[in-house]
């Protein structure tokens, strides 16, 4: 006869409050978060009264690694050299010239992964509120 040893049960990884860090070997779920909303202001609204969130996670090979979050409407950003990947909600996202032309359109969705330059201006349309996960050089 054969010593069945069971297997592990399964557990849910822990919910870490926001600016919690990420410890090395500990899971995060990141769509978990709770974040802190502040309404974007000022000459930065493009429409509706959007609203962000971060969760930052800490450095990562001298990176910043973290949660960002916004609710719906329109923003104009300008982009940190960053690599993100959307985890959930919808999104446009216009490439600007200095001028104001939109350079091209792209849609974001769960599961996109793209790649900003410094100082590139982008005018951010979202449709349901997007959480993404990002890599950043320090600003």
């Amino acid at each position: 006869m054969v010593n069945a040893v069971p297997a592990p049960t399964p557990s849910a990884p822990p919910l870490m409050p926001a600016g919690a860090g990420l410890p090395a070997g500990v899971p995060l779920q990141p769509d978990g978060l709770v974040l802190e909303h502040e309404p974007v202001t000022g000459s930065a609204v493009a429409s509706g009264t959007p609203a962000t969130g971060l969760c930052e996670l800490g450095r990562f090979g001298g990176l910043e690694l973290g949660v960002w979050e916004m609710t719906e409407g329109g923003m104009y950003d300008t982009e940190a050299e960053e690599v993100f990947l959307v985890l959930s909600g919808s999104a446009t996202v216009e490439f600007l010239d200095e001028d104001g032309t939109v350079t091209s359109v792209h849609d974001l969705v769960p599961h996109t992964l793209m790649r900003f330059a410094a100082g590139t201006p982008t005018r951010w349309t979202v449709t349901s509120p997007l959480r993404k996960v990002y890599l950043a050089l320090p600003a």
